[in-house]
């Protein structure tokens, strides 16, 4: 220690003699050039003299009054580098320069005074306070610049330089990729990169609160490239028709990537002139009771999103296995001729006593609804009421003529990525009846499902837009086995705690778990922690000061610490996102994390938008006089079903009636009823 201050006083020292040097480079100056007024004053030393004379003619000292006003600059800046002194955090650089500027004007732009028409005295005065002040505003702004706070922890108070770091900018297509241009900052500067999803079959999630740009920026893009490399496709579009549209018209202008030219549909309940007719649960497509238990399983998770978190309980499952019984049955019933959702929600209105009697008849289903019959038969109509009640009352919600017509259609079948017949499918909810549409629309989600995840299919892909508006079984599963089949998964959805509160915390959680491309708007809370715990940590700088009488010590360390914090995420502007990408064999990427601006030209997408053509109509109700009858053809489907069923109901008592070994069912009917 007593080195150390040994050290700083001899560099003191030095430091004066330079500034004691420089003053007396500055009064040599003041008596050479006023020597006229240093004799009339008497001041003059005439051993001085002959030294300046000496100077002089040896060194040309004073050939210009610049010289030694110079060596006197350089002497005093030399002298203020090895100055320690307080540091002060108000000095700026705007003080400084002012103070430099006044003395460099006063300092070396003063010669003019001595050709002034004055008296000596007065040249002299002029002279020496000129020089004399410029030569304190030199030393002033010299000192203020050695006590600088030579510092940038204030420059940077939201640590970004510390907290970027470089992306991916090679651009890598495939026959499967999506490919999203990006800007990123790094270095002070913002740089092109890109982000390659070089294999969708990984699923993604695209995640965002409204107005964070992720249908905008993500989920359009995913719609469109996968559409020019030849996808069959699947799309929920939960604001019809913004996602449709942009597919109808993607799909009519760039038909090229298609061997097999796919055709465009679309499922609409408001508005059955633009809609196409299909039956989620065709006999064709079920082959066996498993797949009726999920279509019903389906259906009335959708109509009560509580019983999510209530799987397992007696309330809950039994209307799923009463449903899924009557599903079956029209499956069974004359080769499946009424298995539609709007026969089997008529049957289940029938009188229990009817319905149970028939049911019962079969013998595939009598076991399948043997707590039912103990129920029936044990006199527990309560408690049977209560079940039959249970699945009554939340399908009579989707009691609806339109609904009817558009199910119990056979426009196409739900088999999308059939390499003979691709489709490219658009089913549309509206938000104001969300209640009714979801739960008929998650009917078709999870057929689809069924059907596409299957092997030596065409690739498809499966847009499933605010995912949490519905519920389907097996999303978990086609997650974990999409890849091998060629299904690429785009869920988009707006934050963690909604998908939990909708899915249940532990389908929530595979999904979560599983996703391999990961997007992310701005998001708060546990779903901004869980994000940035996955991205993981990086080595990261930091700077701490602390300030003394004589100088300023600053310490550097590292750590590591998160490399896209939560409150980053919580902040992100419009248009940017966090995420990160999975990669393959033999398209590695290093940098699969990515915090960037995704590039969209507005300009473009405005110009091909206003190009775009709405959805044609589908289905013509006009009769050979041209008169409008989708009233009248929608109206007598609804009755048709309702008919159906009562005839059904009917045929199935009689044949029960004249069946000996089946007769005593009806009469354990009549003594119930008696």
């Amino acid at each position: 220690m007593s080195q150390q201050e040994d050290d700083l006083r001899a560099l003191a020292k030095i430091m004066d003699f330079l500034r004691a040097v420089s003053i007396i480079l500055v009064v040599m100056n003041v008596y050479w050039f006023c020597y006229e007024a240093i004799r009339l004053w008497g001041v003059n030393i005439g051993v001085v003299d002959k030294i300046l004379m000496n100077f002089n003619r040896t060194a040309g000292l004073f050939h210009s009054i610049l010289y030694t006003k110079l060596f006197s600059v350089l002497l005093l800046a030399l002298s203020c580098l090895g100055t320690k002194g307080v540091k002060g955090e108000k000095i700026t650089w705007r003080r400084i320069w002012t103070a430099l500027a006044a003395g460099f004007v006063l300092f070396f732009l003063n010669w003019w005074i001595l050709a002034l028409p004055l008296p000596v005295p007065a040249i002299t005065a002029f002279y020496v306070l000129t020089i004399g002040t410029g030569y304190v505003c030199l030393l002033m702004g010299g000192l203020w610049m050695s006590r600088l706070l030579k510092h940038n922890l204030m420059d940077d108070v939201f640590n970004n330089e510390n907290e970027s770091f470089m992306q991916e900018t090679r651009l890598l297509e495939s026959e499967y990729s999506v490919n999203l241009p990006t800007r990123f900052y790094y270095k002070k500067r913002w740089n092109d990169g890109w982000i390659n999803v070089v294999n969708p079959f990984r699923a993604s999630i695209v995640l965002g609160p409204p107005g964070s740009g992720k249908s905008y920026a993500v989920v359009n893009n995913f719609i469109k490239q996968q559409i020019e490399k030849g996808f069959s496709m699947y799309c929920y579009d939960f604001k019809f028709p913004d996602l449709s549209t942009i597919a109808y018209n993607h799909l009519m202008n760039h038909p090229d990537g298609y061997k097999v030219q796919p055709k465009f549909y679309v499922i609409n309940f408001d508005d059955p002139r633009r809609s196409h007719r299909c039956n989620p649960i065709h006999p064709d497509f079920m082959e066996d009771i498993t797949d009726a238990y999920e279509s019903a399983y389906t259906i009335m998770l959708n109509l009560n999103k509580s019983w999510v978190q209530k799987q397992g309980d007696f309330f809950v499952e039994s209307p799923i296995v009463l449903f899924t019984a009557i599903i079956w049955f029209l499956k069974i019933y004359e080769d499946g001729k009424y298995c539609t959702f709007p026969h089997a929600i008529e049957l289940l209105n029938k009188r229990y006593e009817d319905v149970f009697t028939i049911l019962t008849s079969y013998s595939e289903l009598e076991n399948y609804l043997s707590p039912f019959i103990d129920a029936w038969k044990g006199g527990a109509s309560e408690q049977l009421m209560g079940q039959i009640a249970s699945a009554k009352i939340p399908l009579s919600r989707l009691i609806s003529p339109q609904l009817y017509w558009v199910m119990s259609g056979s426009d196409f079948t739900l088999d999308i990525n059939n390499p003979k017949e691709p489709k490219v499918l658009c089913v549309g909810n509206n938000p104001d009846r969300i209640s009714i549409y979801g739960a008929a629309l998650g009917l078709y989600n999870s057929r689809i499902v069924k059907l596409i995840n299957k092997k030596k299919q065409l690739k498809s892909c499966v847009i499933i837009d605010e995912l949490p508006t519905i519920f389907f079984k097996g999303l978990d599963n086609l997650i974990a086995t999409a890849r091998s089949n060629k299904v690429a998964v785009v869920l988009g959805f707006q934050d963690f705690s909604q998908l939990k509160r909708d899915y249940g915390d532990k389908e929530a959680a595979v999904i979560m778990s599983t996703v391999g491309n990961v997007f992310s708007g701005q998001v708060v809370g546990e779903t901004a922690k869980t994000l940035s715990e996955r991205f993981g940590k990086i080595l990261q700088k930091r700077e701490s000061m602390s300030i003394n009488r004589n100088d300023t010590s600053t310490s550097i360390n590292t750590q590591l610490d998160s490399l896209i914090p939560a409150s980053k995420i919580s902040t992100l502007s419009q248009g940017m996102f966090v995420g990160a990408v999975a990669d393959n064999f033999g398209e590695t990427i290093d940098q699969k994390i990515f915090h960037a601006q995704i590039v969209v030209d507005n300009e473009a997408v405005q110009k091909e938008t206003a190009a775009y053509q709405p959805i044609p109509e589908i289905s013509s109700f006009l009769d050979e006089d041209g008169n409008d009858t989708m009233e009248q053809q929608i109206q007598a489907n609804y009755r048709q079903i309702k008919q159906d069923i009562v005839e059904l109901v009917e045929n199935e008592l009689i044949r029960i009636e004249n069946d000996p070994a089946l007769k005593h069912l009806l009469g354990g009917n009549e003594g119930e009823q008696a």
